[in-house]
């Protein structure tokens, strides 16, 4: 696997495996995906490989997106070849809908700009880490947040059932702590999944089955990139 993927969640399902058992697995359209950019230590202080995925309609999308894709021959950019600014290679592509970096930082990728990455580089990966954002929930009391018991529904504990209950001390130290788990927006935040178990790959249909869930809901877009766990 070079850098990683982009994709986007179907759905779960269950599928049969060579010995019979049902494994739940989720259903992930990953790629293809196009390099964009290179970024190197010396032009931006940093190694890392661009990808887009999904093509953008050109009526949707600005100049600059079309300009970071392909040449628009701008008076800028003329200005710069005429001063002898070496142009920065463009991939040749549709703009893209979706663009995420995966840094390198002197691992051997092997990626050239306007490469297209598909599926298939997952072919003998074991194991991968998906990321997404997770389904948003909205401001959520303790017991969903925390999954905190709440009190107790006797005679005499008055509409408090589902608070959180003390938050601090006496007069030392007169503060709330930082940290204290209260009611608050729950979800909707960048979440990794890792070391889940890649069940099959379908290069023709640019389609990923991986064992247990992800983040995110169908539809969701998703980052794949090779594990560190052993």
């Amino acid at each position: 696997m070079p850098v990683g993927l982009l994709g986007r969640k179907v759905g779960m399902t269950q599928v049969y495996d060579d010995d019979g058992v049902i494994v739940p697995v989720t259903v992930i359209e990953a790629g293809p995906c196009t390099v964009l950019q290179l970024r190197t230590r010396e032009r931006d202080g940093y190694e890392a490989v661009q990808v887009g995925f999904e093509d953008k309609p050109r009526r949707l999308a600005s100049r600059s997106e079309r300009g970071h894709v392909a040449e628009l021959g701008s008076k800028r950019q003329k200005e710069r070849s005429a001063k002898g600014v070496e142009a920065v290679v463009k991939a040749g592509c549709e703009p893209k809908r979706h663009v995420r970096e995966f840094r390198t930082d002197g691992e051997d990728h092997g990626c050239e700009v306007g490469q297209e990455v598909t599926v298939g580089s997952l072919a003998g990966v074991e194991y991968v880490d998906v990321i997404g954002t997770s389904k948003g929930r909205g401001f959520a009391g303790v017991m969903k947040r925390h999954n905190f018991s709440g009190q107790r529904a006797s005679h005499g504990v008055k509409r408090v059932h589902r608070h959180g209950g003390s938050i601090g001390m006496s007069a030392d130290p007169a503060r709330v702590l930082k940290g204290t788990r209260m009611a608050g927006r729950y979800g909707g935040k960048r979440a990794t999944v890792r070391h889940l178990k890649v069940f099959k790959v379908d290069e023709e249909n640019n389609m990923l089955l991986v064992r247990g869930a992800v983040p995110g809901p169908n539809g969701g877009l998703l980052l794949i990139r090779h594990t560190n766990k052993k």
